[in-house]
């Protein structure tokens, strides 16, 4: 899914599906997660042409209910959708099934992000990183559509006697598989001698860590005052950049920027970029920053901190930044979530990464806080 409207070429347009199971315990809203989808198929260079939700008891072989199925496949050929994308992981069967129903191209919130990283990767790690989770996916699917993939590096000479082609597409994804987390490994290792260099130097690292679209790559800039990538998209960020931080009278420090955290993150990513998130469990302080004036911050915010406690981080030393101050219209006092509030947090630090407001004082409490780390680890 490309938005290349040059040669001729105009970009796909996608209808957008959503399911709120009843009783369920989301922390979103199906309006909020909707939208949030429809910013990932713009990001990903698709238009949304509508969308259509629907609140369930359960999820169904279709996904969405026979009623709802039917006004999804009619509201697909008014608008003219040339796919439909649901807001959730379908299964191999419900994916089969709703693409024979609907007679349209089906893919659902992982696979849409999986492109997404595919758009975003710049380097070789982040790239085999995605490759390697693209793989992850497709594995269960190898059927209809998905078959003949002898381009990925099978073919002739490749196949067993009395496979059938569908088998043979397994195996040849299965081995793919294995090659790229050969190659992650060595880059794995090879990023452990540089930790372990970096580690004799004695150079606090600190972590970047958020939602994304929060402004990571931008404080980074500033403080650094470096040229890391920093847009205003989704994951405009795949790879871990790292910068020395250095403040006139203030102990230098190794700052690293990471991957942005998004809702619903597949397991198949965060098993890819193992090696990426593994950068956090070296840090010293990671920096949580929060877009303070996204409507969805608290909900952002706990995204975050849930992957955090799944990656076993919940225990580091942690500054929230509450970014952007700049752009809101109140005092970052007055600027409430009601019972979502996210202030509660005494080590909360509001900024402006754009603006370089607030810099003084989040410089000086990372340093108080390694200042802290140092002193516990000579104690033990």
């Amino acid at each position: 899914m490309r938005n290349t409207s040059f040669y001729g070429i105009s970009p796909e347009k996608a209808l957008l599906v959503g399911v709120e199971l009843k009783g369920s315990n989301e922390v979103w809203s199906l309006d909020d997660s909707l939208e949030e989808l429809a910013v990932l198929t713009e990001s990903a260079g698709a238009v949304v042409v509508g969308s259509i939700s629907q609140r369930l008891d359960r999820h169904t072989h279709y996904y969405v209910g026979k009623g709802k199925l039917e006004e999804i496949h009619r509201l697909s050929r008014d608008v003219q959708a040339d796919m439909v994308i649901f807001d959730g992981e379908l299964t191999p069967t419900q994916q089969r099934n709703l693409e024979q129903s609907l007679d349209i191209k089906v893919i659902d919130r992982t696979a849409l992000i999986l492109d997404v990283f595919a758009l975003r990767a710049q380097t070789h790690e982040g790239r085999l990183q995605v490759e390697l989770a693209q793989h992850e996916y497709l594995l269960p699917r190898l059927i209809g559509q998905w078959s003949h993939l002898e381009r990925l590096g099978g073919g002739i000479g490749t196949r067993g006697p009395g496979e059938t082609q569908l088998e043979t597409d397994r195996r040849i994804i299965r081995t793919k598989i294995q090659k790229l987390k050969n190659d992650l490994e060595r880059v794995r290792r090879h990023r452990s001698l540089y930790k372990q260099k970096r580690r004799k130097e004695g150079v606090p690292v600190i972590s970047l860590v958020g939602y994304t679209n929060a402004g990571k790559s931008t404080l980074l800039n500033s403080l650094a005052k470096s040229t890391v990538l920093a847009e205003d998209k989704m994951f405009s960020t795949l790879d871990p950049v790292t910068r020395r931080i250095s403040f006139p009278g203030q102990k230098p420090f190794l700052l690293t920027d990471t991957v942005g955290f998004i809702q619903k993150l597949p397991t198949t990513l965060i098993a890819a970029f193992r090696a990426t998130l593994e950068e956090l469990k070296e840090s010293d302080v990671i920096l949580h920053v929060v877009d303070i004036t996204h409507k969805n911050a608290p909900e952002h915010a706990k995204v975050v901190n849930d992957l955090l406690t799944d990656l076993q981080l919940e225990g580091k030393p942690t500054l929230l930044v509450l970014n952007k101050i700049d752009l809101l219209t109140k005092n970052i006092h007055q600027h409430s979530f009601g019972d979502r509030d996210i202030y509660t947090d005494n080590n909360a630090i509001p900024v402006s990464a754009y603006r370089r407001w607030g810099f003084d004082n989040l410089v000086g409490s990372i340093i108080r806080m390694t200042e802290r780390e140092e002193l516990s680890l000579v104690e033990v």
